[in-house]
């Protein structure tokens, strides 16, 4: 496939060839992309979404790349990254209606300043729109579904609907999204009118709660696993003693069990390596199985016989 047409065919449109994906995810690794594209608009999507469509060519979707591994091969391809596709608006009935591409934690602070209450637990996931409706991300017991009353989309077919909160099918770190191929592309918020002080004493709550916990001083996929019934996965993981545990550069947070934290130049195949370490681990000490929240994508790196 002659990918570098597609500079010439769109000249508009950011595109970039054989980039290392490290260069995006949070972890700080992955291989590279065949091609990498970044739409600023919808129309710009469309285009990228038919011309994929019609070369019979695999698009992978990526927002901030903060829950996610990419694998050591890279992805075949094109990815689209969203993350300029990041307008954030709000209206006079308390809704707040924002690009995929932005950031949660952004929109989190733009309800603050219009003062609307309903997106605290929000205000310390460094996830884009898109990635938060996919997950159904939350924190602090809050979940993005209790305030989502529609998803705009776009089909792998080029078409454009609109999804409301039940038809997103929305559980526990859960979304339709997960199992159909359509494209987040705008998400309305429904919040409520609330007093800006106490909101903004809440999230100055929930970010001390973050920073005291959670290791932030490195590169990390955020949480890895989801909490199993009956469980603390964190818990299950220091009580197993496993803190510190490394492999590769790769190391279980001795901070907070449940991050795996990249403190020395870590592979993708490490955090791999080190999730089915941890599972096989726990299964054997406690017969609980944990299930990645981390979404993990690509090739596996070819094998180089010496």
């Amino acid at each position: 496939m002659n990918y570098q047409q597609l500079s010439v065919l769109y000249p508009t449109i950011k595109i970039q060839y054989n980039d290392a994906l490290a260069n995006y995810t949070y972890t700080k690794t992955g291989g590279k992309a065949d091609v990498t594209a970044f739409p600023k608009t919808v129309e710009e999507v469309k285009t990228i979404v038919d011309w994929a469509r019609n070369q019979e060519v695999p698009l992978t979707i990526l927002g901030n790349a903060s829950n996610l591994i990419v694998r050591d091969g890279g992805i075949r391809g094109i990815v689209m990254i969203l993350t300029d596709l990041d307008s954030v608006a709000a209206t006079e009935d308390g809704k707040i209606i924002a690009d995929s591409g932005a950031r949660l934690i952004d929109v989190s602070y733009r309800a603050l300043t219009e003062k609307l209450t309903g997106l605290e637990f929000a205000c310390g996931i460094p996830g884009s729109i898109g990635g938060a409706v996919y997950m159904n991300a939350g924190a602090y017991g809050g979940e993005v579904k209790e305030v989502i009353t529609s998803v705009d989309v776009i089909t792998r077919d080029g078409e454009f609907k609109t999804l409301t909160n039940e038809e997103c099918e929305f559980s526990y770190r859960h979304s339709i999204f997960q199992s159909s191929t359509d494209i987040v592309l705008t998400v309305t918020f429904q919040l409520t009118d609330g007093e800006p002080i106490a909101i903004k004493e809440e999230m100055m709550h929930l970010t001390e709660l973050r920073e005291e916990k959670q290791p932030l001083e490195y590169p990390s996929c955020g949480s890895v696993f989801k909490r199993p019934v009956g469980y603390y996965t964190g818990k299950l993981i220091q009580d197993a003693g496993l803190q510190g545990y490394r492999i590769g550069g790769a190391e279980i947070s001795r901070k907070h069990a449940g991050f795996i934290v990249n403190v020395d130049h870590a592979t993708a195949t490490d955090y791999t390596d080190m999730i089915e370490f941890i599972q096989q681990r726990i299964w054997e000490l406690n017969k609980v199985e944990l299930e990645p929240e981390v979404r993990i994508i690509g090739e596996n790196p070819e094998i180089t016989e010496n």
